[in-house]
């Protein structure tokens, strides 16, 4: 582990004008072409997730069957198997290779029948994801591990439930989508901006609540964002806020600067590229780069009384 690099190429990424909903803003984020290889990725990319022949909670089994290296985003959900997991971070698979990947559970009720895996059509929560991240990398910090502290996400997906008023017998966080297919509003807003979709050249999203920037979404390519948009975008249209101010551009680009900026913690990454991390006491962040060029990255504002949110932990909508 070392502590000398920083995040590429955010001092010259740019930002354009928001999309607001729900209270939810979406800012599209641009950066400079990259330089990267053929990538596949999300559900068409031929990726396999299994068990392990003897199976763990922390751990699964990604299988590239293709000649194309394969990217696994943090915060994928991944359903089915003995029970829901999420990845702990980013990873990028080699062409027709298996590898051992670190996650987190998101079903504590279930550990049965292997089924078959699917992708969710959400990622996990913003703030199960946040925990998570907080623990991840307090782990490599220690000890280099991608463990998280599974307590803690159990305890986090059972806050957003509760804040749901969704009930699983498994305490599966996958609940939480089938709720807010009955809200009409959600459901107009996620079908007008999937329909949308991204904007040309853009390859990434900083989402605000009001004039707090929540979270930021980074991806190497237009393609690769493009083929996440949805889940994204249903995602984090789950919340319900009560946002103060308007959505300001000037801290979206304060954030997404201090991203950038930050001492990251570098390691190898599980497959192929650098895993590098990084904290303060504002965010929490992750990024996997290939040859010094972001491939995916995200990073989540802490719910702490030092940011200027007015309403602490966002709730969720009541179905």
């Amino acid at each position: 582990m070392t502590n000398h690099s920083h995040l590429p190429n955010l001092e010259t990424a740019a930002i354009g004008s928001p999309i607001t909903r729900l209270g939810v803003s979406f800012f599209p984020i641009y950066l400079m072409d990259a330089d990267l290889p053929e990538i596949s990725t999300g559900q068409d990319s031929g990726l396999v997730i299994k068990e392990l022949e003897n199976p763990t909670v922390p751990t699964l089994l990604a299988h590239n069957p293709t000649r194309t290296p394969i990217l696994v985003v943090e915060g994928q959900h991944f359903l089915g198997g003995k029970q829901n997991r999420t990845i702990n971070g980013t990873v990028l698979v080699p062409a027709m290779t298996k590898l051992e990947i670190p996650v987190s559970c998101l079903e504590e009720g279930r550990w049965g029948r292997a089924e078959a895996y699917r992708q969710a059509e959400t990622f996990a929560p913003r703030t199960v994801r946040l925990r998570k991240e907080e623990f991840v990398n307090q782990s490599m910090r220690h000890s280099g591990s991608r463990q998280g502290d599974q307590g803690a996400v159990w305890n986090e997906v059972a806050d957003v439930l509760q804040a749901a008023e969704a009930h699983s017998e498994t305490s599966a966080a996958s609940v939480i989508d089938d709720v807010y297919r009955r809200d009409s509003r959600r459901c107009d807003a996620v079908a007008e901006l999937v329909g949308r979709g991204p904007l040309p050249r853009q390859s990434g999203i900083a989402v605000t609540h009001g004039r707090w920037v929540a979270a930021i979404e980074l991806f190497g390519s237009p393609e690769l964002l493009k083929a996440h948009w949805e889940a994204l975008i249903r995602s984090y249209l789950l919340e319900s806020v009560r946002a103060l101010g308007r959505p300001s551009p000037t801290r979206v680009l304060r954030i997404l600067r201090r991203f950038g900026s930050l001492k990251s913690q570098d390691a190898r990454g599980v497959g192929l590229g650098m895993d590098q991390r990084v904290e303060d006491r504002r965010i929490v962040g992750q990024a996997l780069t290939l040859d010094g060029v972001i491939v995916h990255g995200s990073a989540f504002a802490r719910t702490s009384n030092d940011l200027e949110h007015p309403t602490g932990t966002a709730a969720y909508h009541q179905a």
